[in-house]
């Protein structure tokens, strides 16, 4: 009795501290993604906000291409996470379920962002439609990655303790993934300003 209820803590634990590093981890590639479109179209970023209680963002006290900025957030966002992926998949790294969820999960958050944001412009859906932007690319680019992060996800349900798995997950993973978490959660609270 007391290792199956063991197992669940285990699986708990596991779930939540991926869904929590997934979202924080998303937020920093997708704002990597405005800072790589700031400097390579000249812009000059003033303040990259991340904090573990908001949503992120980039600020640029010079902004020559703002479309183009803008844009760089979710593409890069969701190209970002699956070139680590490609890359863990050729190493045969170890725990690779874990990018595959992150990649996934990329791809669903930029996707349903930019997707939702054609019927709520806000964010950089709103951004990118009064910066000139056809609402039909964002929609576009919503339904596709929306797709391929489920597509990501299936199967992963047993490595997550769930189904035939009975909360059982790897306890490695279990700690390397709320230890990455709470990390984050520290350095994003000492180093992001407010």
């Amino acid at each position: 009795m007391k290792a199956p209820c063991m197992n669940r803590v285990y699986q708990i634990v596991l779930i939540v501290s991926t869904i929590g590093l997934s979202w924080l981890g998303m937020m920093i590639v997708h704002e990597i993604g405005h800072v790589v479109g700031a400097w390579v179209t000249g812009g000059v970023v003033s303040k990259v906000y991340l904090y573990p209680l908001s949503f992120s963002l980039t600020e640029l006290s010079h902004n020559p291409n703002p479309l183009s900025v803008v844009w760089c957030g979710p593409v890069i966002g969701v190209l970002a996470p699956l070139a680590a992926l490609g890359v863990a998949a050729i190493s045969k790294a170890r725990g690779i379920y874990l990018l595959r969820f992150f990649a996934g999960f990329c791809l669903i958050a930029n996707g349903a962002y930019l997707g939702i944001g054609v019927f709520e412009p806000i964010g950089d859906a709103g951004d990118l439609i009064a910066l000139g932007s056809s609402r039909w690319p964002l929609w576009v680019f919503g339904a596709i990655t929306v797709a391929v992060g489920f597509a990501f996800w299936h199967g992963l349900g047993p490595r997550f303790g769930l189904g035939s798995a009975n909360g059982r997950v790897s306890r490695l993973s279990t700690h390397v993934v709320s230890g990455l978490f709470v990390a984050v959660v520290v350095a994003e609270l000492i180093f992001s300003p407010r």
